[in-house]
């Protein structure tokens, strides 16, 4: 067998394969022989039939699977072996002729080649990096919430924004009277911080033990039936008869008191022994701040070192014709009709493939399985985030993200995902970056559409 490689130019060639009947021969007759082992005719058991009873009936497309076969393998062992960076696959020419009946044959395969890259990616290319600033109001308004957060429920004497209130709640009729048979629940509960309604919410202002508030539940929620089914202890399909005032008689108010400033907050916010004293807390949650904004500043660096790469690069030399020749063969709704437009579609995403490929490649980024799990941890993390912080365990995580990456589908897309992100640190690590320090406001303007910005 002969193969032989012809560079047509910068972007296309042509792999040609000649094979002579000493190439296939043999492994034709021991395919044969394979055949007659298992098979029985007419007259004959399996093991018995004559060996050109079974190359008259079975020989011409054992032949022409072997061929095809190793055709396909001496190909692509070409382009392996030669390191041909193939884009796509091998088309076999419309003239290739296959006469069966012949000996040696001659196939001609057109392959598109990925172009020459210069990827640019050195100190002589500069990166805009946005740290966004982290300020005092951020800080106070994180220690505010933290304080919320670990603060302990106690026993009232007037109600406050965050108090939750207990009492008995009666139905009354248009007049202001109380209802006869109408709803009346007694040690009900409502948190007037959640009402829908700005009004309602103002009517609890200010409350003691003992007032009596008239207020609407249904005003509350906007007509909500499952909250006014949960609030007034009734069936959803009965809310619509129960939308006038009610009475609030109130019997306890439930307030939260925030957390103090002390060394069990500081554990339990930032961790143990992170922060002694005010001053260090408050330097640990503007560090916690700065991390979560790292995670957009550099979602932000990926999105302008793409286009900064893709610039220096420019435009690439593309086989197109053998790749539209490919997505046509690929795909039965394309034809020569709408593989242009389909193919400018894509266009964009294979440049840029080709060209993270290429910075792959010269820095040596190497992905292992290790990555593709953390990638598969952190799809994992962020689906458990809705069933709070108890599903957020490693050991939960390291479970399902084990079962995701099995997934041949999954696995393919984890491991693009991991070589991407790689290629981002390498391009961080090797070009030049213009830090810039931001606000929040201006950072956000930076995702604005162009005819906002």
């Amino acid at each position: 067998m002969n193969v032989n490689y012809e560079k047509l130019d910068n972007v296309n060639g042509v792999v040609t394969v000649s094979i002579e009947e000493k190439d296939y021969a043999d492994k034709v007759s021991k395919q044969l022989k394979e055949i007659g082992k298992k098979h029985a005719e007419p007259g004959f058991r399996p093991g018995k039939v004559p060996a050109a009873l079974i190359a008259k009936k079975y020989g011409t497309a054992v032949k022409y699977d072997i061929i095809n076969k190793e055709v396909a393998d001496a190909v692509f062992n070409y382009i392996k072996e030669n390191n041909l960076h193939v884009l796509g696959q091998p088309v076999p020419q419309s003239d290739n002729s296959f006469n069966i009946e012949n000996s040696e044959f001659t196939f001609k395969f057109n392959v598109g080649l990925a172009p020459e890259i210069d990827n640019h990616v050195n100190k002589e290319l500069h990166v805009p990096y946005y740290t966004i600033t982290v300020t005092d109001e951020m800080v106070n308004e994180q220690i505010e919430g933290l304080r919320q957060r670990f603060g302990r429920q106690e026993a009232g004497e007037e109600t406050e924004a965050n108090a939750v209130i207990k009492g008995n709640i009666t139905e009354l009729n248009e007049d202001g009277s109380v209802k006869e048979g109408g709803v009346v629940v007694e040690n009900g509960i409502i948190a007037p911080i959640h009402f829908k309604n700005e009004d309602q919410k103002k009517l609890f202002e200010n409350k003691k033990v003992g007032d009596v508030v008239v207020f609407n539940p249904a005003a509350t929620c906007d007509s909500n039936a499952v909250e006014m089914s949960s609030m007034l202890n009734i069936d959803k399909e009965d809310v619509d008869s129960h939308k006038g005032d009610f009475n609030f008689e109130i019997k306890e108010i439930i307030v939260l008191k925030p957390a103090e400033l002390n060394q069990e907050f500081f554990d339990n916010a930032v961790g143990k022994d992170k922060a002694h004293n005010e001053e260090e807390f408050r330097a640990a949650i503007k560090e916690l701040i700065g991390l979560n904004f790292e995670n957009d500043s550099n979602y932000r660096f990926t999105i302008d070192a793409k286009e900064a790469v893709e610039k220096a690069v420019g435009a690439l030399e593309l086989p197109e014709s053998m790749l539209k020749d490919f997505l046509v063969r690929q795909n039965e709704g394309l034809n020569a009709e709408n593989v242009d437009e389909e193919f400018n579609k894509m266009r964009g995403q294979l440049e840029w493939d080709l060209v993270r490929d290429n910075i792959a490649e010269k820095f040596e980024v190497k992905v292992n399985e290790e990555d593709v799990l953390d990638e598969a941890r952190g799809v994992v993390a962020r689906q458990l985030m809705q069933y709070g912080p108890a599903a957020l365990t490693d050991q939960i995580i390291d479970k399902y993200a084990h079962e995701v990456a099995k997934d041949k589908k999954n696995h393919d897309m984890l491991f693009q995902n991991a070589l991407t992100r790689k290629v981002f640190e390498v391009i961080k690590e090797n070009v030049s970056l213009d830090n810039k320090e931001v606000s929040v406001e201006e950072f956000r303007q930076l995702f604005a559409p162009a005819a906002e910005a």
